[in-house]
């Protein structure tokens, strides 16, 4: 029975990709803390883990847009929001140690005159209940939105506009300093997560196999999904929605449930996102960054899982050598690159490698016939 389970949750492409996720999170820390001379830098270790939890983002969304249909532009904001979460409790943790040395009130609330902590920061001194915002604040905005988007029956490019109106607004809100989350220049100047300094290297190895492991779980969890009947169900909704309500199904729940969990761990790839860059603002409600996010999954391979995490480090890794060679000419290359694909590589980069190897293997001869 166990063995089932794994086979049915680790095929080929699952177990080829973990393989080469367990290679770097081992071969990482090592280059970088135990070998003499630090062949990895530690700006390295900080990018990876960074790229894990894009990878992260990319399979969230590849489990509602590649399996269900959803064509989220959204989810950038679900990100956004479990980055807050943590990067106010990595606020609360700086205490005396601020530019204010204000105990009870972060930097930038002491230098807008607020005289006491508002009533939605208590909490977030404890780490448990940050990573439990984290993934319920996202989920419950997914949730209330899905309730009145997927009953009022809403598909299509009028959801995939609904849900980037809903980022941008989100965007204006966070970017007010009334609202009390730092304004334009959001949470910043972290000192420490647990009691680790986040300069240390060891903190950053810590941070980079613990965006290893959620990656490595979410990708198990939504495959999962996408291998039981409850993902089939999602694969009948998306490719023929009217058809399989009129079987009895209530389309609308699966949608729902579905487009909640994505968002959750949507948050928990931005809570891992925010102390290893060490600034979370709402510049990361852009809908622009939405928009990049659905060109990390076709890029890799819509309804593949795999592909999407591919797809989103291939572009990171490109976009942060591009922008230091000419970064103002970014957006047309990614521009191109998401043309490019849409018209040559519909199934995406894993798509195309798995095709051109298929063509490599040698065809078995047919049978011949046994004359009777």
């Amino acid at each position: 029975m166990t063995r089932l389970i794994a086979t049915r949750l680790i095929d080929r492409r699952m177990g080829i990709f973990l393989i080469g996720l367990f290679i770097i999170t081992v071969a990482l820390p090592i280059g970088n803390l135990w070998i003499e001379g630090r062949p990895v830098p530690s700006y390295a270790v900080s990018l990876m883990g960074k790229y894990l939890c894009y990878a992260l983002l990319a399979v969230a969304l590849d489990l509602v847009w590649g399996y269900c249909g959803i064509l989220s532009l959204g989810h950038g904001a679900f990100f956004a929001l479990g980055g807050y979460a943590m990067g106010m409790h990595l606020m609360r943790e700086i205490g005396t140690r601020g530019v204010y040395a204000n105990a009870n009130l972060p930097d930038f609330m002491v230098f807008l005159g607020w005289q006491e902590l508002p009533w939605f920061w208590w909490g977030f001194d404890m780490f448990w209940f940050a990573a439990l915002m984290a993934m319920l604040v996202p989920g419950f905005l997914a949730f209330v939105f899905g309730w009145f988007a997927f009953r009022s029956r809403v598909t299509g490019v009028y959801l995939s506009i609904i849900t980037q109106a809903l980022t941008y607004a989100l965007m204006l809100a966070f970017f007010r300093n009334e609202m009390g989350f730092g304004g334009n220049n959001g949470l910043t100047d972290f000192k420490d997560i647990l009691g680790f300094p986040l300069q240390s290297d060891r903190t950053r190895v810590g941070l980079m196999v613990a965006s290893a492991v959620a990656l490595a779980g979410g990708l198990l969890l939504a495959r999962w999904i996408t291998t039981s009947r409850l993902g089939q169900v999602l694969v009948c909704v998306r490719d023929a929605e009217s058809r399989t309500r009129f079987l009895g199904y209530r389309v609308e729940h699966y949608k729902l449930f579905i487009f909640t969990l994505s968002a959750m761990m949507a948050g928990v790839a931005g809570a891992l996102y925010t102390p290893q860059v060490g600034i979370i603002n709402p510049g990361e409600f852009s809908p622009a960054n939405s928009i990049e996010i659905v060109i990390w999954v076709a890029l890799g391979g819509r309804g593949t899982l795999v592909g999407a995490a591919l797809g989103a480090i291939l572009v990171a890794l490109a976009k942060t050598y591009f922008t230091g060679w000419m970064p103002e000419y970014w957006l047309f290359a990614l521009g191109a690159l998401f043309i490019f694909v849409t018209i040559a590589l519909p199934k995406g980069v894993l798509g195309a490698i798995e095709g051109g190897l298929g063509r490599l293997r040698p065809r078995r001869r047919p049978t011949e016939e046994v004359r009777a």
